[in-house]
């Protein structure tokens, strides 16, 4: 990532508020001044565009854009009240697509937002669907990043394939208590044949692809050299999911259950139907 982009990025993130239910919006004032409009009344030219196209994709604009009043600090150290608009990430989204496309920090925002939206989508859709869908959602998002995990590894200097197995047993180690890949295997149990993660349910994949997206990062972050401390790495990042799971009153991976279908057995139901309609 270029450092004008972690710039945009927290340059939004920066000024993001969080309402008493938890959903995000930002004030149309501070979002004034990031995008360099010197005038409120000209910026309230670009929200009446925003609502505009709001508008013409059928949705209610005052479920975006919400007029408040907000107390700030004057010179003085005086408060005083100032008009001013609560804005949902949609919102922020339609003012940066009608916002002055010559200005950088505007195409950062078209960006930003348009990343956030994409992903507040996603996990809505993720959110209606059951079970079985879920763990193949999650599934099939953890082989690819097990494939950036393996990259990741392999710069570092885990090189061959028995160096991987006891790579990914460091992980596994730090997860699940001390439990390596065989005896996790042993636990839930599969036969030699079945692959782990295709017999663990949504939460269980959720930590494993957390462990692994985590791990991956941190090694080409910090630009990590030697298998050994690769192997640390992935053991101590494995072992703080675990912690944050236990500091959320979770189960631990290794107490949760064990789906009674596979994840193949649910690919071959769902491709069954496909065929059948």
């Amino acid at each position: 990532m270029s450092n004008i982009e972690e710039y945009g990025e927290q340059t939004f993130e920066n000024i993001k508020n969080v309402n008493e239910y938890g959903e995000d919006f930002w004030y149309a004032r501070d979002l004034q001044e990031i995008l360099h409009y010197k005038r409120f009344d000209k910026f309230l030219n670009v929200i009446s565009k925003a609502k505009e196209a709001c508008s013409n994709s059928q949705q209610n604009p005052e479920d975006h854009f919400s007029q408040v009043g907000r107390m700030v600090q004057i010179g003085s150290g005086a408060m005083r009240e100032i008009d001013d608009m609560m804005l949902s990430r949609y919102a922020c989204y339609l003012i940066v697509q009608n916002a002055d496309p010559q200005k950088e920090v505007v195409a950062l925002g078209q960006t930003y937002f348009a990343v956030q939206t994409r992903k507040q989508e996603l996990q809505d859709e993720f959110d209606h669907l059951d079970e079985d869908r879920k763990r193949l959602a999650i599934r099939n998002e953890l082989k690819e990043h097990n494939k950036s995990l393996q990259e990741a590894a392999k710069l570092a200097g885990v090189e061959t394939n028995f160096d991987y197995a006891t790579f990914q047993n460091h992980g596994y180690r730090g997860l699940y208590g001390e439990l390596d890949a065989k005896a996790i295997h042993a636990r839930k149990g599969l036969k030699k044949s079945h692959k782990i993660l295709d017999h663990m349910g949504s939460t269980e994949l959720a930590a494993n692809l957390f462990r692994a997206t985590q791990t991956d990062e941190k090694l080409r972050r910090e630009n990590v050299q030697g298998k050994q401390l690769a192997n640390q790495i992935h053991y101590e990042v494995g072992s703080k999911v675990r912690k944050t799971i236990e500091e959320l009153g979770g189960t631990m991976p290794e107490n949760l259950p064990t789906p009674e279908k596979s994840i193949k057995q649910i690919e071959r139901e769902h491709q069954k139907k496909l065929t059948d309609k």
